[in-house]
């Protein structure tokens, strides 16, 4: 599948940070990771950390799929509310689900902090917005359901709103717990450190056969390699959508933007917080380090990416619309666009675990928009799976759920 198209910012930023091998051998391990992105790197540093012998595989260069294509905004808020997710699973599950991504985002703060190299992680507020006058109470409610669970959130009516923003809206929630990265540096930086204490990576690898049995995994490369391994691990994110027979989501696809750098954002409130919608198709925004914005949302349902990428311009210049009307005394000069495909789950909830269809295989699917808190959660999940370990937030996001 193609994952994401048009012009990345962070890979044209960035460059290519390290190069890694194509595997030219049969090799042996106790876990084989397939997908070297942001989710394979945190699955493999893990399993690094634990003493776990791993190889990571990826068909593309590391880093090179979705994660390229991510704004990566790190946030405890689900796509699902709250309030709506208790509807669906229960109080217990959801306060828990909620819980677990606010502290999911501390630990990979402090992750990123210890690694050798720069992954651009900030702290941030984020700021969610009423989309319309219905969704004031709406927030309200969902203010008072984070505060009884111990969140730190704040209800901002339109008048608060006004006073620290160029715009208005009816409502908002202001929230402490919130970050932003570079995913496409934090994945090399996380692999550097894990491969400096073991981990094998591999890149330009394509399996193209897999062998799962309850007695271990085998899986062939397209210049017929073999790599045996007592466990799998699928973090290919959307692409593992073609392995299951029975599919957990729903593909969608999503445009994003980034600026020339501007002179100015000073009129953007709470040092740059992070800014989104409750609305769909939503909306969300974030600053760069050298003084970009970066706006994704104007996601649709994904069809092939040829129909995605025609859309980028289009869909480019409506993410400048909608900019310009939260600031519009501030010059948006498009100098990056792109387009990627995301999933999303009927409960707002990453897949993470075993599956009966498939022995001695573990998947880490990190759908929605909590992407890389989710595959903090999922590397952690596994791991402790691996090391016989129950991990206490594994039955939130459990197959068959």
């Amino acid at each position: 599948m193609d994952l994401r198209s048009g012009l990345p910012f962070w890979t044209v930023n960035d460059g290519l940070i390290r190069t890694y091998p194509r595997l030219d051998e049969d090799v042996r391990c106790t876990v084989a990771v397939v997908g070297g992105g942001i989710t394979g790197a945190l699955v493999g540093y893990h399993l690094t950390e634990a003493g776990i012998d791993a190889v990571v595989l990826d068909k593309r260069e590391v880093g090179w799929g979705s994660t390229a294509a991510s704004t990566a905004l790190l946030q405890y808020e689900l796509d699902t509310t709250l309030s709506d997710l208790t509807a669906r699973r229960g109080a217990e599950v959801a306060s828990r689900a909620y819980l677990a991504c606010r502290d999911a985002v501390k630990r990979l703060g402090a992750m990123a902090n210890g690694l050798a190299m720069p992954t651009m992680f900030e702290q941030k507020q984020s700021l969610y917005l009423a989309g319309t006058e219905r969704d004031r109470d709406v927030l309200q409610r969902e203010c008072e359901l984070r505060r009884a669970i111990g969140i730190s959130v704040d209800f901002l009516v339109e008048s608060d709103i006004a006073e620290q923003f160029p715009f208005r809206r009816p409502a908002a929630l202001l929230s402490a717990d919130a970050a932003q990265v570079d995913a496409y540096a934090l994945t090399h930086a996380l692999f550097d450190d894990a491969t400096r204490r073991g981990l094998r990576v591999f890149d330009r690898t394509n399996v193209t056969h897999l062998d799962a049995t309850s007695a271990g995994v085998a899986l062939t490369t397209a210049d017929g390699c073999i790599v045996r391994a007592r466990f799998l691990v699928f973090a290919t994110g959307y692409e593992t959508h073609d392995y299951l027979a029975t599919p957990v989501a729903t593909l969608a696809s999503t445009y994003a933007i980034a600026s020339e750098p501007l002179p100015s954002i000073d009129n953007w409130g709470h040092d740059q917080c992070i800014i989104w919608e409750h609305a769909r198709p939503y909306l969300y925004l974030r600053t760069t380090s050298d003084h970009r914005v970066i706006i994704g949302g104007e996601d649709e349902a994904f069809r092939d990416g040829d129909a995605r990428d025609r859309l980028i311009p289009e869909k480019a210049e409506r993410l400048v619309e909608r900019f310009s009307s939260l600031f519009p005394d501030v010059r948006f000069e498009i100098a990056f666009a792109w387009a990627g495909t995301f999933g999303e789950t009927a409960d707002g909830l990453a897949y993470i675990g075993d599956q009966s269809d498939w022995p001695s295989t573990f998947f880490a699917l990190g759908y929605g928009g909590n992407g890389i808190t989710f595959s903090l959660l999922a590397a952690e999940i596994i791991r402790d799976a691996i090391l016989g370990k129950r991990h206490a937030d594994a039955e939130l996001f459990r197959f068959g759920r």
